[in-house]
């Protein structure tokens, strides 16, 4: 496929979030630049492995030129993603891997051990080092973030020693979830819980709104991975001193280059 027109579809965890938003412009603005790649976004609209798989699927039988993909599950997402080199199709992952022999190249965020150090220095900074906190993550399964929660217990046990690590809970990416699981955490623990970690672009905002219409702003720090948009009122109200995040335009840029690549074969 050197040189030749590719038609390719962007398959992410789901759609309609800023952080896949996001990527998406990124995408476009590359197939801009380089003139021969037809690019769109398509999937579904929960983070559903199944509901992924469906679509990945469906643009196998349809026959485009390429697939990039962002997993909601490293192993199940794999025997799809094989299907569709077996076919000749290019595969290229970003943001969240699959297993290494279901695709030719991922396109990775950060290092896992930074983001993980980043997040538990940032919470170490706002709560102490002594005080205790929670996570809402998206599933124990999501290959990205299960990576950086590892890491992040092996950093907090090494340097952080004395920080308590009350619980980790899924919230499926999706919004009303992740509020309600801030909450119960917020309700579960009390006092003693003193910040709550988001490792989505979806857990972090709602866990500061979760916060916030506790009234326990200044009590209970949120840190976590967001959007800057979706955390704006949160920091602008000072209930949120940061926000730990990469640029998600680049990385899209970044894997619409790999892919195109990948087809050309030049990429070894």
């Amino acid at each position: 496929r050197d040189g030749k027109k590719i038609t390719v579809v962007d398959i992410p965890k789901l759609i309609g979030i800023g952080y896949f938003n996001a990527t998406t412009k990124g995408i476009l603005d590359a197939a801009a630049e380089l003139g021969n790649v037809d690019a769109k976004t398509d999937g579904p609209t929960k983070a559903n492995i199944d509901e992924q798989i469906t679509f990945i699927d469906n643009y196998i039988t349809a026959g485009v030129n390429g697939i990039r993909f962002a997993a909601n599950d490293p192993v199940a997402i794999a025997p799809v993603l094989k299907k569709a080199l077996e076919k000749g199709i290019n595969v290229v992952g970003y943001d969240a891997n699959s297993t290494p022999d279901a695709r030719q190249w991922f396109v990775n965020q950060a290092q896992f051990n930074g983001i993980a150090k980043a997040l538990v220095d940032q919470m170490a900074t706002e709560i102490g080092e002594e005080s205790a906190f929670a996570i809402v993550t998206s599933t124990f399964t999501t290959p990205n973030q299960a990576r950086w929660i590892a890491e992040m217990a092996a950093y907090q046990a090494k340097c952080h020693p004395k920080m308590q690590w009350l619980e980790t809970v899924e919230a499926q990416e999706d919004n009303i979830l992740s509020f309600n699981q801030a909450t119960t955490l917020i309700n579960k623990y009390g006092d003693d819980l003193k910040g709550i970690l988001g490792m989505t672009s979806v857990a972090t905002p709602a866990s500061a709104d979760a916060v916030t219409q506790a009234g326990k702003c200044g009590k209970v720090a949120v840190v976590g991975l967001a959007t800057p948009n979706a955390m704006k009122p949160y920091v602008g109200a000072d209930c949120v001193k940061s926000v730990v995040l990469w640029n998600p335009v680049d990385l899209g840029y970044a894997a619409a280059y790999v892919l195109r690549a990948a087809a050309d074969g030049t990429l070894a």
